[in-house]
């Protein structure tokens, strides 16, 4: 466990559904603090009961509701689908000032999943940026991993596009993508985050196109320093 997992826990708001799971799960065994955040304590609860039982027992791991969750972390996840993503921000809005926001909310507005369909703000991401307002980094990121890849231990093939709000907030998420066991890349300011969610209403479509169930995307002809 290195010092940054010592001092920073990570709150996942909607943390009991799949994506969000995955996410608690692979931050927990990498040895964060994850703080499963629900509308409701009990389902947070029994989230965070299965998970550290997943992983023998040896996590830090606790349920509460929503605003607790963003309340105790220092970086905040929301994971929500889009239909409670405007609602869940007004909730939480106060206690995520001066944090780290990560939104994984793709704007998916059933029947259409596999179109691709825009807030008027641009985005999930910079919709949220609007709602929390000055004091706050917000980054997009995880839109393009299948949930089935994160409660699975074995190598990721797909890519994590990062965008936000400034350069040290895209490199902070960054780091928790690789903690993830995942490989993360810097895809510029939130403005850019209308791309990287409207690649999972494609994505959607090629799975079923194709009969697949975890479609995603990996970045070629460029290397890290």
């Amino acid at each position: 466990m290195t010092d940054s997992q010592l001092v920073l826990s990570i709150a996942i708001l909607g943390g009991t559904g799949k994506e969000g799971k995955g996410l608690a799960y692979r931050w927990a065994k990498a040895g964060y603090h994850v703080h499963i955040g629900s509308r409701t304590h009990e389902k947070a609860e029994a989230a965070a009961k299965e998970l550290t039982e997943m992983l023998g027992g040896d996590a830090l791991i606790e349920g509460m509701d929503n605003l607790q969750a963003a309340e105790k972390a220092n970086i905040v996840v929301l994971t929500v689908p889009y239909s409670a993503h405007k609602n869940t921000l007004e909730t939480v809005k106060d206690a995520v000032k001066g944090k780290l926001f990560i939104d994984v909310t793709v704007p998916i507005v059933p029947p259409k999943v596999a179109t691709v369909q825009m807030p008027a703000a641009g985005s999930a991401a910079q919709e949220a940026k609007q709602i929390l307002g000055e004091g706050v980094e917000v980054c997009a990121a995880f839109q393009n991993i299948s949930h089935e890849h994160l409660l699975d231990d074995s190598d990721v093939e797909c890519d994590v596009l990062v965008t936000g709000t400034s350069k040290d907030a895209r490199a902070e998420t960054i780091k928790l993508v690789e903690a993830a066991g995942l490989n993360g890349w810097d895809a510029g300011p939130i403005e850019n985050s209308v791309v990287v969610e409207g690649l999972t209403s494609v994505l959607i479509g090629i799975n079923k196109k194709y009969g697949s169930t975890h479609a995603g995307i990996k970045i070629t002809g460029a290397h890290k320093a």
